[in-house]
């Protein structure tokens, strides 16, 4: 959907979970997801390129920035989502992917969303579900840079739903 007709009852989700490509592919196909962009977010570099990030110098995590309808998919359930789609417990890395990154981090908008992430996490550390502490931050949304036109809905574009093979 073109940026200039998203209405003003849509809100922005920013997960960050390992390679962005195939983040954004895990939400870009959820009914109530209005739009995806992937990009770069967390660190302290501004204007950050792809080959800036993968140095690992620019404190930049690879992000997937939703929008979204909130009267079609809830906060929650994106969260779910979230935790259900890579390991939180590993720090710096996800699968094959390894540098800070491919860090595991929720930036909030608000309030609400820095409550409801604090929440979802601590009901699935308590779960029982995982061996391991979960690693993930949650920190509020700072400035997000759009990455390069290529990484953007990048796995859609050659026709796979993943990066696995």
């Amino acid at each position: 959907m073109k940026e200039e007709i998203i209405k003003e009852n849509l809100e922005k989700a920013i997960f960050a979970a390992g390679c962005f490509w195939g983040v954004e592919e895990t939400f870009r196909t959820l009914e109530g997801v209005i739009s995806t962009s992937v990009g770069y977010m967390g660190g302290d570099f501004e204007n950050p390129t792809y080959e800036d990030v993968c140095t690992g110098r620019t404190g930049h995590a690879e992000a997937v920035e939703i929008i979204y309808d909130p009267s079609l998919i809830s906060y929650n359930q994106l969260l779910e989502v979230f935790w259900e789609n890579h390991d939180p417990t590993t720090l710096n890395r996800q699968g094959p992917d390894i540098g800070e990154q491919y860090r595991s981090v929720i930036f909030y908008h608000n309030q609400e969303q820095k409550r409801l992430a604090i929440l979802s996490r601590n009901e699935l550390q308590n779960s029982g579900r995982l061996h391991r502490d979960i690693v993930t931050q949650i920190v509020p949304a700072t400035t997000f840079y759009k990455a390069e036109d290529y990484h953007q809905q990048y796995l859609a574009k050659r026709g796979q739903r993943s990066c696995r093979f």
